[in-house]
């Protein structure tokens, strides 16, 4: 297999997960997709011997495959998988390289783009791996654009704008069946891209959703929609494979890093040697008028608490520091062509309707930034640019690096720079910790309107930041 991870009878694998770690141990997952009834599943091999699998699902004549193992933290680390050797950075206690990214896909027509175009910047970070061996890989939201799942079956090609009400249960069980093969088929096209296949096989990923994985705008449109039988046969659709393909996880685990045991929110938290990765889940809860549900808020307090010292990299799947959108929302109001818009600006932080919320959010971050011995550090995607932001404190500033847009399309200067204005007015929700947004070391304006991924850089005891940018090339390291 040319690529390592894909052959010609339809075997998708390995991708690894990070399932955790310390200072002799990385424990980790492979998941590999093969056909239905292959026979003797292809062998995983470490040097402390074979792995046998688990098959945590079947769909469409294809089992999923789990391998779990630990590999020993060391840097020339390697598992061994259909023959094929596959070396993992693994020793995470000393200088480290992390990559980041988010929006790995378009609303409509994604995969149907020439894959040398689409999958461009993937491998550019695989040549950046190459360079110098990537210890784990952060996916901030839009792992997956689900977009054009609801047309796999009639009833669901309406949505959001036609959505169905009172359905029979045998006609709901038919659509849920088609909304999860269509999930498990796209999933599978898309981790089976060139690029990706090939790093997945080689770094450990961590991922968190965004609204895409499951639908545009999930969580922001109107609650009757949200409660509809195929709002709530979507929403299981996407979680099931969230789980499945985000997580290696079954769809009825909860999966081992997960705070929330009850499973209603899939936020994370993994502590490796010297810092703690966060994730809160800004999805499974999500309502007009909040971002997280009382599951979701109980966990992230539980994880913040845990943090003792060294850096904390919390993803923020949506930008936790962002330009003022209050005199846009006011301008909304103005005509019905603007209020279609509603949707989008309730996606934010930012937004009017969660502003209590985000205060809590950036509260909470203020109290860990400002212990001693801590330093937070923000990763988020979403808006298909990449842009800095920080937040002053008594302790020094809070950095907010935004990727966004590792295949996404970029959008128009013109839209850059109206963001880019909207920055000016600068942001203050909490007393005493104004927001302000700033270029990318080298670039004039705020936001840079180029796909793009981030490389994190640990040098000693020194955090570095790099913006790849697939036009203007990697900014000079900006330190943390």
């Amino acid at each position: 297999m040319q690529e390592g991870q894909t052959d010609g009878g339809g075997r998708i694998g390995p991708i690894l997960y990070l399932r955790g770690c310390d200072r002799e141990r990385l424990r980790l997952a492979a998941l590999v997709v093969t056909p239905e009834g292959e026979g003797t599943p292809p062998a995983l091999e470490t040097d402390a011997g074979p792995v046998s699998p688990e098959r945590i699902w079947q769909c469409g004549g294809r089992d999923v495959l789990r391998y779990s193992f630990d590999l020993p933290a060391t840097a020339g680390a390697a598992y061994r998988f259909d023959g094929e050797s596959f070396e993992v950075a693994a020793d995470l206690s000393g200088d480290l390289h992390i990559g980041f990214v988010s929006c790995n896909g378009q609303e409509h027509g994604d995969l149907s783009r020439p894959g040398d175009e689409r999958n461009l910047m993937w491998r550019r970070l695989a040549e950046r791996h190459r360079d110098r061996p990537l210890n784990l890989l952060l996916h901030g939201g839009d792992q997956l654009y689900a977009d054009e799942v609801t047309e796999a079956h009639p009833l669901a090609t309406g949505w959001p704008k036609a959505v169905p009400q009172n359905l029979r249960e045998d006609t709901t069980a038919e659509l849920s069946a088609a909304l999860s093969e269509a999930f498990f088929e796209r999933y599978t096209e898309q981790l089976a891209q060139p690029g990706f296949a090939w790093l997945a096989a080689r770094v450990p990923s961590l991922a968190m959703w965004d609204d895409h994985d499951i639908c545009d705008g999930w969580g922001s449109l109107k609650e009757r929609k949200l409660d509809s039988p195929l709002g709530r046969a979507l929403f299981a659709a996407a979680r099931d494979h969230f789980l499945i393909f985000q997580f290696a996880a079954a769809p009825g685990e909860v999966p081992e890093i997960c705070s929330d045991r009850s499973g209603q929110s899939l936020g994370w938290r993994v502590e490796i040697p010297g810092a703690t990765l966060l994730a809160p889940d800004l999805r499974s809860e999500r309502r007009p008028e909040r971002v997280m549900g009382e599951a979701g808020w109980r966990a992230f307090r539980a994880d913040l608490a845990s943090v003792r010292e060294g850096r904390v990299l919390l993803v923020s799947s949506v930008p936790a520091l962002g330009p003022r959108l209050s005199i846009v929302e006011r301008l909304m109001k103005l005509t019905p062509w603007m209020e279609k818009y509603e949707d989008d600006l309730r996606d934010q932080w930012q937004s009017r309707w969660h502003r209590e919320e985000w205060r809590d959010f950036l509260r909470a971050l203020v109290a860990v930034h400002e212990r001693p011995g801590c330093r937070v550090s923000l990763l988020s995607g979403e808006i298909h640019l990449a842009t800095r932001g920080t937040m002053k404190t008594a302790e020094g500033d809070i950095h907010q690096l935004v990727a966004s847009g590792i295949s996404h399309p970029a959008p128009p200067g013109a839209y850059a720079t109206v963001l880019g204005v909207l920055a000016r007015f600068g942001e203050a929700p909490l007393p005493r910790h104004p927001i302000r947004l700033h270029p990318l070391p080298g670039q004039g304006g705020v936001y840079a309107a180029e796909r793009n991924f981030l490389r994190l850089e640990r040098n000693a005891d020194t955090w570095t930041a790099v913006w790849e940018l697939e036009d203007s090339g990697p900014t000079a390291p900006m330190p943390l």
